[in-house]
């Protein structure tokens, strides 16, 4: 029998009962810790999802083989047993788009909404349902952007919602948990999933399907999101809030990565498009490039744009070691320090709203 994706009430009602059934003992079993627990007098924490699609809102679309983003965010939180007995929930929905398709467009609208809610006294934090494949850009963008001490989690998941072994349920009432937690206040922008709370900054998707995907190669967890309770054990101390203004148009920036025999083609062919208003590279080792690269490069700064430089090894940071680093650094290249290309693109996209001056973006990269 066909399966008739767009009949939501059924496909909903069906998650419930069948899907999700076989965690829900365990999604609400136990005793609740004083965080987790309602407050006094009745009144729950309010806790805003803003829902923007991915696996956790994914079903099976027979008609293309394939899963998509469907569900909305309102049948996610509805779906997740215990969500309503430790929070007030509201949903808007944002975007309903698998994670390959967001867009900084996207990640404005999700800050602006952001900054917008937390600035409400009822409002205890956000909650972000989002795709996997760009989690950890828009949990980066969300840290760097939004000004309140409030919590924002953003959380997804690995297996669908009509698969066995979902994940979604248990992520998505961990990810409120830690939001109503105290211990969250302060910690800017998260990822909650598999139980492990992880900064936005530090965290990245190491395995293509596994559910302990998100980690923190280099430092570890904040802290974690267990049976009992929510614990922190550190603070992201290298957090910086970059504000932005409310016509924020965010620059146009490549990353280009070097391999063996590469030869700044594609640099080039940016340039000559004209459509270019910074670069970032994926770099060798210590963030290295060809001596074709480097020469791109070079004229790359020479017509004033920006040019950080990555490395696409996934652990350590950059120092200037090598006789490459000291030429990219006299071109006006701005290390990374350890960030992924992919976050330092990020960052270079929000500290272009304020400035293009090399000594100051080396200043924003360096905290």
């Amino acid at each position: 029998m066909r399966h008739d994706v767009h009949d939501r009430a059924t496909l909903a009602r069906s998650l419930r009962s069948v899907a999700w059934a076989p965690l829900a003992a365990l999604l609400v079993a136990g005793p609740l810790s004083a965080q987790d627990a309602p407050a006094t007098g009745g009144t729950l924490p309010r806790v805003v999802v803003l829902a923007t699609g991915g696996t956790i809102a994914s079903t099976y679309d027979e008609e293309i083989g394939a899963l998509r983003a469907a569900l909305t965010g309102d049948e996610i939180v509805s779906s997740v047993p215990g969500l309503r007995d430790i929070a007030e929930v509201t949903v808007e929905q944002v975007a309903n788009v698998n994670s390959n398709n967001m867009t900084p467009a996207i990640w404005l609208e999700l800050s602006r909404r952001s900054g917008e809610l937390l600035a409400r006294p009822d409002v205890a934090g956000i909650v972000v349902t989002h795709g996997t494949d760009t989690l950890e850009e828009t949990a980066y963008f969300l840290d760097l952007t939004v000004e309140s001490e409030k919590p924002i989690v953003v959380v997804g998941a690995q297996r669908a919602p009509t698969q066995f072994d979902t994940d979604g349920p248990r992520n998505m009432l961990n990810a409120v948990r830690v939001v109503i937690s105290p211990e969250a206040v302060g910690m800017g922008t998260m990822v909650v999933m598999n139980g492990q709370i992880n900064a936005a900054r530090e965290v990245t998707k190491t395995n293509t399907l596994d559910v302990e995907t998100f980690r923190t190669l280099d430092f570890g967890l904040l802290g974690v999101a267990d049976v009992e309770a929510v614990r922190f054990y550190r603070r992201p101390t290298r957090r910086q809030t970059i504000a932005l203004p409310a016509d924020t148009e965010l620059a146009n920036i490549a990353i280009i990565s070097e391999y063996a025999g590469s030869d700044g083609r594609a640099i080039e062919l940016l340039l000559e498009d004209g459509n270019l208003d910074g670069v970032v590279v994926a770099g060798l080792g210590l963030a290295h490039v060809s001596a074709p690269t480097l020469e791109a490069l070079r004229r790359v700064r020479a017509a004033g744009i920006p040019v950080v430089v990555a490395s696409r090894v996934a652990t350590g940071r950059i120092v200037p070691l090598y006789a490459n680093n000291i030429d990219l650094l006299g071109i006006g290249a701005v290390q990374a320090d350890n960030l992924s290309p992919w976050k330092a693109r990020v960052l270079l996209m929000v500290a272009m709203t304020r400035t293009t001056d090399t000594g100051e973006l080396r200043a924003i990269f360096a905290r």
